[in-house]
């Protein structure tokens, strides 16, 4: 059985194929591409060889195929999705600017994505360590959001550890339903994975050192891993801070790289790494995500991310 869930969203992502083409104009796109962030999160532990499933839904359609051949190609354990009938399997048409900002359209709150209901926790086995959240999910749809909570509490009752990462956009957040549920899953939260601005928003507080602190008063909280993109990460205990720099890529598409950064990172965490080889290994899945062109087409498994690590340290060295 798996050793890490997920719960969430999963979609077919479809791309301009260059920047600067706007989404309200005729074009080119590419895809379909297995998306969404849980699915690229599980994807990502499955293919570093741990036991991972997601809990989702799809159409019984051509996009909901190519989601569940992907996945179930790289070892995720999808007998917790749903392919329904009444439904098309959901989607995100997706463009890039020169600036390096992205535009998202989203066709998915009202689809099979967001209609399953939590499983007993029970059937997930008796071996779940953790239970990871992204924010995204928590907030596609209020009832869908609320499953997640209430498999959430289940499965921390049962022993499995809760990692969240919020993966919000601000104005969801003036949502008092959404905080709710957001303040909820930081209560139960052992190893917190945002972005800079994410922190700040959370925590209520101006800098990151005021917003850390405000977080580990929270007692179930072990680790904050801080992403800030280009800039790597900052690995917070309440004893010890590790900052880890990015490993130099090719950038090709930088959607998913996130999320990949999670499923490694709790990888790591499994495998009893301490925080520097944890955030190694977090760094050289997201680098290996950005480095193709697709949310999940990068070449993610342990000879690649093991390869880049070695070959960062022999530099350093």
């Amino acid at each position: 059985m798996a050793e890490i869930w997920t719960m969430g969203e999963l979609l077919c992502e479809v791309m301009r194929p260059e920047a600067d083409l706007p989404l309200d104009r005729p074009g080119t796109f590419l895809g379909p591409f297995p998306s969404g962030a849980p699915a690229i999160f599980i994807d990502t532990a499955a293919r570093l060889g741990h036991p991972a499933g997601i809990i989702g839904g799809v159409g019984k359609d051509d996009f909901g195929k190519c989601l569940l051949d992907r996945l179930k190609r790289d070892g995720v354990d999808c007998s917790h999705v749903t392919e329904y009938q009444d439904g098309s399997t959901g989607v995100a048409f997706v463009t890039y600017f020169g600036d390096g900002s992205r535009r998202f359209l989203y066709h998915f709150s009202d689809t099979p994505a967001t209609r399953p209901s939590a499983p007993e926790a029970a059937s997930l086995g008796e071996g779940v360590r953790f239970f990871h959240i992204m924010g995204c999910s928590l907030m596609a749809k209020r009832a869908f959001g609320e499953e997640i909570v209430k498999l959430m509490k289940a499965l921390s009752e049962r022993g499995a550890k809760i990692s969240f990462d919020p993966n919000i956009r601000p104005e969801l957040m003036k949502d008092e339903s959404a905080l709710s549920m957001v303040r909820e899953v930081m209560r139960r939260c052992s190893v917190f994975l945002p972005g800079v601005s994410e922190l700040l928003m959370i925590s209520g507080e101006k800098t990151v050192e005021e917003a850390v602190e405000a977080c580990f008063e929270n007692p179930a909280l072990e680790i904050i891993a801080l992403k800030n993109g280009s800039k790597g990460c900052t690995v917070y205990t309440r004893e010890e801070t590790v900052t880890m720099g990015v490993y130099p890529v090719k950038v090709e598409d930088a959607t998913g790289a996130g999320d990949s950064f999670d499923g490694a990172f709790l990888c790591g965490l499994l495998e009893g790494k301490n925080l520097k080889e944890a955030a190694e290994l977090a760094t050289a899945a997201a680098s290996l995500n950005t480095a193709a062109f697709g949310p999940m087409e990068g070449k993610i498994n342990r000879e690649n991310v093991e390869k880049i690590i070695r070959e960062n340290r022999r530099v350093e060295g």
